[in-house]
């Protein structure tokens, strides 16, 4: 039988891999220490509106009628206030794409802004804004939802290493997934595809676990205390965007938590914050549920309002996890 979604896997691979080249370029040509100090976030605004109008060109192209729901909009950077950004943005882009215009490149941006349909892209054109500002982990994050289930996942990891044991090594990682075909892993620079699989419950990395490196909304201390109940002494792994996806995914860590934080109780997740990195792990053999155990909703619009928090495991895990959540009222 030919394999589904073949011709949107290339595209959706081409896209990511071309948006997180130009997102290094910005982080090496813009992002410098003083920036960091002074809290300046252009850079990453620049990369974010850039990054969305490459991908959101290459899919209206390819994919006309298809809605992309994304999460930036071009509304302010047409402000006369902004064209210097505007004017940044442009240069990027043209390094992409020749040739480029603001009024398109704009356009391309707000190509972004449709609603969820019975089949849509969901984007999120730089995943871990302070991750991509410290030099640290950040993602471009594209996956194809169909009927409410997400189909197709490509995460672009630029500064992931390929070997999370050696740090210093060749960084760079693509992640893909096509339901009910596994998940890969690519170097983003080039090289072969290679099948990737979670953890063993015997594996050393059974019981490490991965968290968000900010704290904004999640709850790092119900997490210690979560962990400590299951007998688990290792420190978290704390990383920016959906780069904790592709670690479990592929084997580096047994569990991710996102647990809902009691300061910000309204909060709800956004979809194209969960949406390639939940089909990554499960096509890896792990699970993908909120708090509660329920999987993610995703024919509920721009969230995920119907889910609270998000734990993913490897599998072997997840049912005692989803219980001492339960046990210590951590939803």
């Amino acid at each position: 039988m030919p394999s589904l979604y073949t011709t949107e896997t290339e595209h959706a691979l081409e896209a990511v891999i071309r948006a997180a080249t130009l997102c290094q370029q910005v982080q090496r040509e813009m992002v410098s220490s003083a920036a960091v100090q002074k809290a300046d976030r252009s850079p990453v605004t620049v990369a974010d509106y850039a990054s969305q109008a490459v991908i959101c060109r290459g899919l209206a192209d390819a994919f006309p009628g298809d809605p992309v729901v994304a999460e930036e909009t071009a509304e302010s950077l047409r402000q006369p206030d902004q064209a210097p950004m505007l004017a940044q943005v442009t240069n990027y882009v043209r390094t992409c794409l020749p040739g480029a215009v603001p009024a398109e490149i704009c356009a391309w941006i707000d190509h972004g802004g449709a609603e969820p349909g019975p089949r849509f892209w969901t984007l999120d054109p730089i995943d871990g804004t302070k991750g991509f500002l410290r030099g640290e982990q950040y993602a471009v994050a594209l996956a194809l939802v169909v009927n409410a289930q997400v189909q197709l996942g490509a995460l672009a990891c630029p500064n992931l290493p390929l070997d999370l044991s050696q740090p210093n090594a060749a960084r760079g990682v693509v992640f893909l997934a096509v339901r009910d075909q596994g998940a890969k892993m690519y170097p983003l620079d080039g090289g072969p595809a290679r099948s990737i699989a979670v953890s063993s419950p015997t594996a050393p990395q059974a019981t490490r676990f991965v968290e968000s490196f900010e704290a904004g909304h999640t709850n790092h201390a119900g997490h210690s205390s979560l962990v400590h109940a299951l007998g688990i002494t290792q420190p978290s792994l704390r990383l920016d965007s959906q780069a904790k996806y592709g670690v479990v995914a592929r084997g580096d860590a047994a569990i991710y938590l996102r647990l809902p934080s009691p300061r910000t109780p309204e909060y709800r997740e956004r979809i194209w914050d969960h949406a390639a990195g939940a089909l990554i792990v499960e096509e890896a053999g792990g699970r993908v549920t909120d708090a509660l155990g329920t999987d993610l909703d995703f024919s509920r619009g721009r969230q995920l309002s119907q889910n609270r928090g998000i734990v993913v495991s490897n599998g072997f895990l997840h049912s005692v996890i989803l219980d001492e959540i339960q046990n210590r009222g951590l939803t």
